[in-house]
């Protein structure tokens, strides 16, 4: 049990009997009247229908004034309706940070919780905990460090997300994909190649910024965020996420520079300080400084940007480098590369010798310059190989500790592994993948049915009828990206 209902109910009927604040209160910075307790507080926040109302009005103001500060964000972030929201939004099974304290144990006295919650972030006395240090593994073996932070620290970072959410979603621009309502790695894959299917694209720039999110400066990061929030109990709330640290082998170590991965915060300040140091610059360049087409798509700290001159792409790399060393950031030079890419990129390397055009990987999916049956360019999106193999890989090892385990259970389990896979995968053209890897998993079904009898042999009949029965047949999930865009009918590229 979370909470009870009618408390619930109770609370709601409360909030409804007080004054919202008027809209002048959301940029004016107007505190609360001196004197009154926490209690009156509560019932002056808004309800489940007047919170969304009172945001709206706050992304109303952002959208009219491009240069308005807001000086009073806070008191929406700890209304008891924004941390409930927030509190049913998270992961009911994620891991507990180090307070130890998971989703079920936190909702057994919720209300009472969200309470004492409110009434810290209003005083101030507020403390964010560090983060649990875990590792987990990457496609090419590396592993990628993650915080995992205390639940309450879930609750009021997600909560703090949704507030400021309301004020740049109206600033980011179209070309930026991550971590975004509404938005996904779909997208902005169909975006890269309408793109590149429209526009004149001939040279494409695939970057890589090393250790983003180590590597991120605070104090331009503070900077970015004061160009659009004065709220100073908004900066301190960031600061005391940023200087947290993490747990790591029972100590604490704090870091100068970076955010911890793992908090729903991090994607969103990530997103302003890419906003700053390189979506306003990349889009003035674009319209300044570009004499043919350039599209540019990015997904978090991942970007392809696509050139019709390669003279204006070397330009674009050159001041792009010095563009980021201001920002303490730097592109890695052995995973950031200038391509030939297009319609024309086989004709001209095969005139010069230089064989097949060049391939480059973007979420999940390697990108290959194709013909099509009538000999009209498109681009081939495959499943990365190493991708394709990593999760084959932890299929197995799972399949190994699932061993004596009743066949339908392990059938059950395999089904959502493929499923989800296809969902994501499931591109028009990447038929192959799919097919090779749903006859993979069989194989690998096969392998540790064997390997639990005493006989030691599973039939290949008795495994197909076992797929067939619990493995979804291969399918594309996803409809051609001209189709998803809608381009035709509303005339526009989303690559702006």
């Amino acid at each position: 049990m979370v909470a009870n209902p009618s408390a619930r109910e109770a609370q709601q009927e409360k909030s409804r009997t007080g004054t919202p604040n008027g809209p002048a209160e959301l940029v004016e910075g107007r505190g609360m009247v001196e004197g009154n307790s926490l209690q009156d507080d509560m019932s002056r926040m808004q309800s489940r229908t007047d919170m969304p109302q009172a945001l709206e009005r706050v992304r109303q103001a952002a959208t009219k004034d491009k240069g308005l500060r807001f000086t009073a964000l806070l008191h929406h972030v700890y209304s008891i309706e924004t941390l409930w929201d927030a509190y049913l939004a998270l992961k009911r099974e994620a891991a507990p940070g180090v307070d130890g304290v998971t989703w079920k144990e936190y909702g057994e006295r919720l209300e009472e919780n969200l309470y004492d919650l409110a009434g810290r972030l209003k005083r101030g006395a507020y403390r964010a905990k560090p983060g649990r240090r875990v590792y987990i593994p990457k496609a090419d073996g590396k592993q990628r460090p993650l915080g995992v932070i205390a639940l309450e620290d879930k609750l009021v970072q997600r909560a703090t997300t949704q507030v400021l959410n309301a004020v740049y979603e109206t600033d980011f621009l179209g070309f930026s994909y991550g971590f975004r309502p509404g938005r996904g790695q779909h997208d902005a894959l169909d975006a890269l190649y309408v793109g590149q299917w429209t526009k004149k694209v001939n040279w494409v720039l695939d970057a890589d910024i090393r250790g983003f999110f180590d590597a991120i400066d605070r104090e331009w990061l503070m900077k970015f965020v004061e160009h659009r929030i004065a709220d100073r109990r908004i900066h301190r709330l960031i600061q005391k996420w940023l200087k947290a640290g993490v747990l790591e082998n029972g100590e604490v170590r704090q870091t100068e520079r970076g955010t911890v991965q793992g908090g729903s915060i991090s994607p969103l300040l990530a997103n302003i300080y890419l906003h700053y140091a390189f979506d306003l610059w990349a889009q003035q360049w674009r319209e300044r400084e570009a004499k043919g087409d350039v599209i540019v798509v990015r997904y978090a700290d991942d970007f392809i940007v696509g050139f019709q001159h390669k003279w204006e792409a070397e330009r674009f790399l050159s001041e792009l480098k010095e563009r980021f060393a201001k920002f303490k950031l730097e592109l890695h030079p052995d995973k950031t590369r200038l391509i030939e890419f297009g319609p024309w990129a086989a004709k001209n390397r095969a005139e010069r010798g230089e064989g097949k055009p060049e391939t480059f990987d973007f979420l999940g999916f390697t990108h290959i310059c194709h013909k099509t049956s009538r000999g009209r360019f498109t681009v081939l999106r495959q499943t990365i190989r190493t991708r394709l193999a990593a999760k084959l890989s932890e299929v197995k090892e799972e399949l190994r500790r699932r061993m004596h385990e009743p066949a339908s259970r392990t059938g059950a389990w395999l089904k959502a592994v493929v499923k989800g896979h296809f969902a994501y995968y499931g591109v028009p053209m990447n038929l192959q993948a799919l097919y090779r890897f749903r006859s993979e998993v069989i194989r690998l079904w096969r392998w540790a049915l064997s390997r639990r009898g005493h006989k030691g042999y599973i039939s290949w009949e008795y495994i197909r009828r076992l797929a067939d029965c619990f493995l979804p047949a291969v399918a594309v999930t996803h409809p051609y990206p001209l189709e998803r865009l809608g381009v035709w009918t509303r005339g526009k590229s989303p690559v702006r």
